[in-house]
């Protein structure tokens, strides 16, 4: 199953100390409230679940999906909703869990899309940002770490569904993806 990846971007030391991070600082931002945590799937569900550990304030789950890629490795552009939430969100303060932030056309949309629901806050917290891929821009208030233009596998994120299972983040290899990002 390695044998497409170039190497590992960020191990998994790493990402444990990124999540401890962000869980502080969520608690500290929230302390005294509740949040829910909206996991965008498939991709979030790691990071969500290890970012949840790492919090000490009240906090609910729920989980959405949204898809812009379909089985390439750039966002379509073209945002759908496959999954919606199961809880009511008014009144609460909603953190959108991401697991990568590249074109901002899909977070965008869904924070759009959350903010019509009337939550008293909407804050959204990734793993990982592309900042040089933007092609919207979008307000991402807790971010992991930012990387370089890569496409990446590991730690819940996929190629075709491929490759979550990876404890690290790694560089997928051109041979895999027939020579594009």
């Amino acid at each position: 199953m390695t044998r497409y990846i170039k190497g590992v971007l960020v191990p998994r030391d790493e990402i444990r100390t990124m999540c401890q991070r962000l869980g502080e600082q969520i608690s500290a931002d929230y302390a005294e409230r509740e949040v829910t945590l909206i996991g965008v799937l498939k991709g979030a569900y790691v990071f969500m679940a290890d970012l949840a550990r790492y919090l000490n304030i009240p906090c609910c789950i729920d989980f959405m999906s949204v898809s812009s890629y379909g089985s390439g490795t750039r966002s379509s552009g073209v945002v759908r909703i496959t999954k919606d939430l199961d809880t009511d969100i008014t009144g609460k303060h909603i953190i959108i869990v991401e697991d990568i932030v590249d074109s901002g056309l899909t977070l965008n949309h869904l924070r759009q899309l959350l903010a019509t629901r009337k939550p008293a806050s909407i804050a959204v917290c990734t793993a990982f940002d592309k900042p040089e891929r933007r092609r919207i821009n979008v307000k991402v208030e807790y971010v992991g770490m930012q990387i370089p233009d890569e496409f990446i596998v590991g730690y819940g994120l996929d190629y075709d569904g491929k490759y979550r299972n990876l404890p690290d983040v790694s560089i997928l290899g051109d041979d895999c993806q027939g020579g594009s990002k």
